[in-house]
């Protein structure tokens, strides 16, 4: 089975400090992958590169087979790839309900696994807050409607840059419980969170970088026996 996203030897810089270094990391199917690293590493570059807002230096970046290295975000988005990034993004100046409703299509060969109804299904919180402006919203129902938002696009493809960060412990357990519901619905996703065991439990396969480079790829189950490593790349 061809991967959805895969990039080869990636290379990126933001000026003159290279980033990435040559770069392999691909995501396949229905598969949920987490991405692991200190601060600094290269996860939010990757993301980026992968995405579009940043022009890989050397590489290639395929998209269900297909060259799309210099794709722009909003082709790379029609591809059935979204995008939670990290700070949320949404539209305080919209109730919730039209935050969702503005992403609403129908995802690649005109799937529509996630309608408006099944979202509000999913959050229930966000059903009690339609009419509520973004900026009314708390940061655990901000992330919600991110995250809702992204699967009215009906993605094949979900990536979370630091779902959980900066929200209360109640609401972090309510975000980890909804991505495990994505996950059981096929919808391949690539995670990226400060809590190294809740990814390596919501994940299938994990991808370490440390200073750009990818130093681990492992199944998740058997990175989770090797305490070691993890001391050694994440400081845990």
């Amino acid at each position: 089975m061809s991967s959805l996203i895969e990039a080869k030897s990636l290379n990126t810089h933001y000026g003159e400090s290279h980033i990435l270094f040559d770069v392999n990391f691909k995501i396949n199917p229905g598969e949920s992958v987490g991405l692991l690293g200190r601060n600094g590493m290269g996860k939010s570059t990757l993301i980026r590169t992968l995405m579009g807002h940043v022009r890989p230096s050397s590489g290639q970046i395929k998209i269900r087979g297909d060259d799309h290295t210099r794709s722009a975000p909003h082709q790379v988005s029609r591809l059935g790839v979204a995008y939670v990034p990290e700070g949320r993004g949404i539209f305080p100046n919209l109730n919730v309900r039209e935050n969702l409703l503005v992403a609403a299509r129908p995802g690649v060969n005109e799937r529509n696994d996630w309608s408006y109804d099944r979202v509000l299904e999913t959050f229930p919180r966000l059903t009690e807050r339609l009419g509520h402006g973004g900026q009314q919203l708390s940061g655990g129902e901000q992330q919600m409607l991110a995250i809702g938002r992204a699967l009215m696009t009906n993605p094949d493809v979900l990536i979370l840059d630091e779902a959980t960060e900066g929200l209360a412990p109640l609401i972090i357990a309510e975000i980890w419980r909804i991505i495990g519901t994505i996950r059981e619905t096929g919808v391949a996703t690539l995670i990226v969170d400060r809590n190294y065991r809740k990814v390596l439990a919501n994940t299938d396969r994990c991808v370490v970088l440390e200073k750009g480079v990818v130093v681990h790829e492992k199944q998740s189950a058997a990175l989770i026996q090797q305490p070691e490593l993890l001391t050694q790349y994440l400081g845990v």
